[in-house]
């Protein structure tokens, strides 16, 4: 069984889960992508998955726009 990863292009439709972990521990997760991210500061997780949520939907959009 494969992992199907989400190809939605709305920004929107991905979630981000945020768990602290311990002082200055946190954990960013994406189940649409399955990718967890850890870092230092809730902000920081934050920010690094919506970058990794927005290289995703460019991807995306420029193999669509390939295919065109």
């Amino acid at each position: 069984m494969g992992i199907n990863i989400f190809s939605s292009t709305n920004p929107d439709d991905y979630e981000i889960l945020i768990r602290k972990q311990g002082d200055g521990n946190y954990a960013s997760y994406c189940p649409q992508l399955n990718m967890i991210l850890y870092g230092e500061a809730h902000e920081v997780v934050l920010e690094i998955m919506r970058n990794k949520i927005d290289e995703h939907i460019f991807k995306l959009q420029d193999n669509s726009s390939e295919n065109d």
